[in-house]
């Protein structure tokens, strides 16, 4: 088991970012230092391991159960991670000079230009976007402190990139890794779903912040609800993940239903909230993380950049025969046809990642086994993903 964080000192990055607090810098330092220790004692995180019968390891199952998320390490090897850096390096240089653009700054088409679906999205540097709005259905309760950017800062800076496998083949291998698609498998059921993929943008002194909530909308008074209800999101990350600039989340919230995050932070006397621990990563690792986890982010006051492929799941039950609220596409209902239809990206994906890494045993999807479909992945096909976001399976 490697250290968290063992390749970054962030230590000026905890000053710089605590400075940005005031009156508050000493609180928001002793925040930062206290949640990275107590993360570093919880006992989930390691390599993706499996059984002998081929089952994902029962001691990093109940872990993930216990806790609401679990650090995968070392899932993406070196060589992959410089595929995926050249080639969002690439797709920077296509996004939009400003919001609602057409153009990036040297006049070309920018990316998403003639797309429906939403793809970048926008937010003032070091902001909350979210935090106090309806946006979301109003799940962002609280709006977190929001600091001053520095004078260098742009009005506003690229923070989410929706769709993001439509524009990255890179994005779209790591969507295909044989190892996550089994724990996928293992914790959602050999016929889930896909949910949702995006890039999370959070640059040095400029990401903005992503306010407390918990993910999900349509299951929380189900009386089928349980602890994964509303499935969980993969946070591959490219530069590692730190108390400064990654997710925090409260350990085992993701069993009590729905929090009213108001009172939380009321009775914690600020947006510290008690018992929240940071996600803390080195390039290469992955996270699994329950949605319905309380969490979020501060803004990235430091030094060090992240920046998450990000990807869900869901269990079949979970989507199938249900009225989808709209939040990343238009309200549609979830049958058969359209959750095979937006699985098609999944077959694109294994495709891809074989050609990438042939010596690699790709996953075996089982409603592709049963239906017999193939999919290959190639220049002629790479229409057929624009706009497949929206077709995301929202609940």
């Amino acid at each position: 088991m490697n250290n968290p964080q063992d390749t970054q000192d962030i230590s000026k990055s905890i000053q710089a970012c605590a400075a940005h607090y005031g009156e508050h810098a000493d609180a928001m330092r002793d925040y930062l230092l206290d949640g990275e220790r107590k993360a570093r004692l919880l006992n989930n995180r390691g390599p993706i391991r499996f059984d002998e019968r081929g089952e994902l390891a029962r001691d990093i199952r109940d872990a993930y159960s216990e806790y609401g998320f679990y650090v995968f390490e070392d899932v993406i090897a070196d060589e992959e991670l410089e595929d995926i850096k050249q080639d969002l390096g690439a797709m920077r240089k296509t996004f939009p000079a400003e919001p609602n653009s057409k153009l990036t700054a040297d006049g070309q088409p920018a990316l998403g230009a003639d797309c429906l679906g939403p793809n970048l999205l926008w937010a003032k540097p070091l902001g909350d976007p979210l935090g106090g709005t309806a946006l979301a259905d109003g799940r962002h309760q609280v709006k977190l402190f929001e600091p001053e950017a520095g004078e260098e800062a742009p009005k506003q800076a690229p923070f989410v990139l929706l769709g993001s496998l439509q524009f990255s083949e890179a994005c779209l291998r790591v969507y295909g890794h044989p190892q996550l698609l089994r724990v996928a498998e293992a914790i959602n059921g050999k016929d889930f779903a896909p949910f949702n993929e995006s890039l999370f943008i959070k640059d040095p002194g400029i990401g903005a912040a992503v306010s407390w909530h918990q993910d999900g909308n349509t299951h929380w008074n189900s009386k089928d609800f349980d602890e994964g209800i509303h499935g969980f999101n993969f946070m591959v990350q490219v530069y590692g993940s730190t108390a400064v600039n990654g997710v925090w989340v409260k350990p085992g919230s993701h069993k009590v239903g729905k929090i009213d995050i108001k009172k939380l932070v009321e009775e914690c006397g600020s947006e510290r909230i008690d018992g929240m621990v940071p996600l803390l990563c080195n390039p290469g690792d992955a996270i699994i993380c329950n949605r319905q986890i309380l969490h979020g982010s501060f803004p990235n006051c430091g030094y060090e950049p992240r920046l998450t492929v990000n990807f869900g799941f869901h269990r079949r039950s979970s989507v199938l025969g249900v009225q989808g609220p709209g939040l990343y596409s238009e309200p549609m209902f979830y049958d058969e046809a359209l959750i095979e239809e937006r699985s098609k990206v999944i077959g694109y994906a294994i495709d891809a990642r074989q050609q990438r890494f042939p010596d690699e045993q790709p996953y075996q999807y089982q409603p592709f086994v049963e239906s017999g479909k193939a999919f290959h992945w190639s220049d002629a096909v790479k229409a057929e993903l624009k706009d497949y976001n929206l077709l995301d399976l929202s609940i």
